[in-house]
């Protein structure tokens, strides 16, 4: 039998994140929004699974389109809840050598911050802000990407993501993202940051 992802706890309670991100969000976006790629993942490898057995036949191209979607949107909402922390705990500045790299890398953190929420508000369509580290070159990377099923930069770590579809502002900020793009940085945990960056670095 095929081994399955699981659908992970949040790291603090569904209104910690208030006033900045709604109870009611968190709650529909956790619970309903990536626990349907945690079930449609599994439902895609199952699919998959019984085509070898030749239990099931199956577009192929379909399937895996279906699988792709599903684990990135898993992965990146997996990344995303402990990048943020409850309101008074989050925001502010990032320190060590996370603040050093993102000094070194964009001339200060208001460059970097202007430019990352640039990339966010500006995502044509759903999608993601990603902050990357490149360790060929030892260089912190900001990308965007549209949808999910077509990931970020080849093997490139994510250290910090912002979603920017709209289920995960809309019904508090309705169509205004920027206002939500603005909000985030309140609850940005830059803790778990620079802990992915210390694993990656090297």
């Amino acid at each position: 039998m095929a081994k399955t992802y699981t659908l992970p706890q949040l790291p603090y309670k569904y209104n910690a994140l208030e006033p900045h991100i709604s109870e009611q969000i968190m709650t529909l976006h956790h619970d309903k929004h990536h626990a349907a790629y945690v079930n449609g993942a599994n439902a895609a490898l199952d699919k998959l699974e019984k085509a070898r057995a030749g239990q099931l036949q199956i577009d192929v191209r379909a399937v895996l389109r279906d699988l792709s979607f599903n684990i990135d949107g898993h992965k990146l909402h997996a990344i995303f809840w402990p990048n943020m922390a409850p309101s008074g705990k989050g925001g502010g500045m990032p320190g060590g050598k996370l603040s050093d790299k993102i000094s070194q890398d964009f001339g200060g953190f208001d460059k970097f911050k202007a430019q990352f929420s640039d990339a966010a508000k500006t995502v044509e369509g759903s999608g993601w802000a990603l902050l990357l580290y490149d360790q060929e070159i030892d260089t912190l990377v900001i990308t965007q990407i549209e949808k999910q099923n077509f990931m970020h930069l080849a093997e490139l770590p994510i250290l910090l993501g912002l979603d920017v579809w709209e289920h995960s502002y809309y019904l508090q900020y309705l169509n205004d993202r920027a206002k939500y793009v603005d909000a985030w940085w309140n609850v940005a945990n830059w803790s778990d940051v620079d802990s992915r960056l210390s694993k990656v670095r090297k």
